[in-house]
């Protein structure tokens, strides 16, 4: 996998925030849902997600930066390809030799078990400033859950299946969004200094009538026409099971009511609302309603704040 960081598109320097800002950018863009006949685009998410696995994780990001690891999180070679020596020994090269290690006749079984944990901190080389690097993890796993609308507004727990054929079952975090991960420790791989992780990418699906804006939910409520005239208490749907609502008479179409906590999780707590919409539905050649316009007329300027 090429460098992480030119992978995400961000500098070496960059924030934990603006490493999560970069990646869920770029899933949003390359998720496969949204790429069905673009393969390469799945490609790119799966190289986006890896970069993201690695430098979200603290340990794992220094210990690449200190070229520990490399961008797939397996341990770099302690001797540079081509570079002759020992990396860090400026003069190079097999007559350079390794210079501060007590001279010649290095003991390289010492050496790589120092690096990589044979005989720790025993070792008369015994890693860098005499301790040994910690043996690596095991590769992380990557998995995909889609979750419904109302699952993901709710927080409702969700089963997955892990590699290994167990299962374990999910609360999901508020405020949760397509692109949002959540790590599972120990569920990855093993390796000899233990599990990787499992990292599962969530997908909310779209609603037939439920919208999205923010920590609230949109919906357009069909009402008559008596409804709106007389007023009337109708039942709405919400995430939650419907509700009844109260019109109140005189309403007119674009008129917004509000549902207090009936919206999403909130990641500082607390939910959104749900904001209902009502829209007169008139029914198609009616004789009866036809009949009752022609009886009354209403002279309001109604367009009068549009200059017409």
């Amino acid at each position: 996998m090429a460098d992480p960081y030119s992978t995400l598109g961000i500098a070496k320097s960059a924030s934990e925030a603006e490493i999560k800002s970069a990646y869920r950018k770029l899933a949003k863009e390359l998720h496969p849902d949204r790429n069905k006949d673009n393969p390469k685009a799945a490609e790119k998410f799966s190289d986006v997600t890896k970069a993201y696995d690695l430098l979200s994780d603290k340990t794992k990001r220094a210990q690449f930066d200190r070229g520990e690891i490399d961008a797939d999180g397996n341990p770099a070679m302690p001797f540079g390809y081509g570079s002759g020596g020992f990396r860090g020994d400026p003069r190079g090269g097999p007559q350079g030799g390794f210079s501060g290690f007590g001279g010649e006749g290095a003991d390289f079984g010492d050496i790589f078990e120092g690096l990589f944990g044979g005989r720790g901190g025993g070792s008369s080389f015994g890693g860098f400033g005499g301790r040994s690097a910690p043996p690596p993890k095991g590769a992380n796993v990557a998995y995909r859950l889609s979750v419904s609308f109302v699952d993901a507004a709710t927080q409702a727990m969700q089963r997955i299946t892990l590699a290994d054929g167990k299962t374990i079952d999910l609360k999901l975090p508020a405020g949760v969004e397509t692109g949002t991960q959540m790590r599972l420790a120990g569920k990855g791989q093993p390796g000899p200094g233990g599990n990787g992780d499992g990292i599962v990418t969530i997908t909310v699906k779209d609603h037939p009538f439920f919208e999205r804006d923010g920590a609230h939910i949109r919906l357009d409520l069909p009402i008559t026409l008596g409804e709106a005239v007389k007023g009337a208490k109708v039942k709405v749907p919400t995430v939650d099971g419907p509700v009844m609502l109260s019109i109140p008479p005189g309403s007119s179409s674009g008129r917004v009511m509000r549902l207090k906590g009936k919206g999403f999780s909130q990641k500082g707590g607390g939910r959104g609302d749900q904001l209902v919409r009502l829209m007169i539905d008139l029914p198609k050649d009616d004789a009866g309603l036809a009949k009752l316009v022609d009886q009354w007329t209403d002279k309001r300027p109604v367009r009068a704040e549009l200059g017409v």
